[in-house]
C-alpha cells in the first residue's frame, strides 16, 4: 500500500477498490513562462504540492481524500506570442471538468474541488452549469487566495513574484533559480482609468505588460516566507477538506 493512499498518483487498483473516498481533488494549473528565475510549470507544481499537504492533513484526520493528477493547461489567451504558453480556453476547460466529474459521479464519488493554481483559470460559471447535468458537489479552490499574503509578502505581485517565488524556494527549491538571475518583474498599468481602478476589466496583454514575464518583485524572497505561508494555506485547506467530506450535500444550509 502507498505510504499516501491519498495520491492517485502512487495508487493501484488494490487499494483504491478498498477505499470509499468522499472527496476528489483536481489541482488545476497552467504552463507558461514565469519570469527568468521560475519554471513554466510552476503553477501546475504549487497547486499538486499544496494539494498533496493539505490532503495529507486531513487523511490524518479521517478524511476520505484523493488527489487526482494534476491538468497542467490553463487559460492563457494573452501570452499566445510567448513560445511555449500553452493555451486551453475556457470552453475546452469546461468539457474536460465536465469529463471528471461525469466518471467520479458514476463511480461513486460524490464531492470534487477543482484546486486552482492559476489566476485565469476561473471555473465558477463551469460549476453552475455543471450543477444542472452531474450528480456531484463541485467546488473550486484558488489555493493562493485562501489566506491574505499581506502578512507574510512586502511586494504583492501576482505572477513569479515574491510570493510564488518563494513558495517555490519552499517546495522545490532545485527548481528555482538563483534570484540574482530574475528580472524585477515591473509591470505597465492600463492607460484607461477604469481598467488601471479595477471597476472594468480586461484580460492583460502579457508583452505589453511586463517585459521579464514577471508581475511582482521577487528580490525579497525566501523559502522562509514561503514556508509559514504554506502551512497557513495547508492547514487551512486541510479544515476544509475534512468538513467537506464528513457533509451531508443534501442539507448544506443552516
Amino acid at each position: 500500500m502507498s505510504d499516501r493512499p491519498y495520491i492517485l498518483d502512487e495508487l493501484t487498483w488494490k487499494t483504491v477498490r478498498d477505499t470509499r473516498y468522499e472527496v476528489a481533488i483536481l489541482p488545476w494549473g497552467a504552463t507558461e513562462a514565469h519570469n527568468y528565475h521560475l519554471p513554466y510549470t510552476t503553477d501546475n507544481i504549487q497547486a499538486e504540492e499544496v494539494a498533496a499537504r493539505a490532503a495529507e492533513r486531513a487523511w490524518q484526520r479521517g478524511a476520505k481524500v484523493v488527489v487526482l493528477p494534476t491538468v497542467p493547461f490553463g487559460v492563457n489567451t494573452g501570452q499566445l506570442d510567448i513560445p511555449l504558453c500553452i493555451n486551453m480556453n475556457p470552453s475546452t476547460q469546461w468539457l474536460v471538468l465536465r469529463d471528471v466529474a461525469m466518471s467520479l459521479a458514476a463511480q461513486g464519488v460524490p464531492k470534487l474541488v477543482v484546486f486552482n493554481g492559476h489566476g485565469a483559470n476561473d471555473f465558477r460559471q463551469m460549476i453552475r452549469e455543471l450543477q444542472g447535468q452531474v450528480a456531484v458537489f463541485a467546488c473550486v479552490i484558488n489555493w493562493y487566495k485562501v489566506i491574505d499574503p499581506k502578512g507574510f509578502f512586502s511586494d504583492l505581485g501576482d505572477h513569479a513574484g515574491e510570493l510564488e517565488t518563494s513558495v517555490m524556494q519552499h517546495l522545490d527549491a532545485e527548481r528555482a533559480r538563483p534570484l540574482s538571475e530574475a528580472g524585477r518583474g515591473a509591470a505597465r498599468k492600463f492607460k484607461i482609468a477604469a481598467l488601471r481602478e479595477g471597476w472594468a476589466w480586461a484580460p492583460r496583454q502579457w508583452r505589453q505588460v511586463t517585459d521579464d514575464t514577471g508581475v511582482g518583485n521577487p528580490a525579497a524572497s525566501t523559502p522562509e516566507k514561503g514556508q509559514r505561508y504554506v502551512e497557513a494555506v495547508t492547514a487551512k485547506i486541510a479544515d476544509f477538506f475534512v468538513e467537506l467530506a464528513k457533509a451531508d450535500i443534501t442539507t448544506l444550509y443552516e
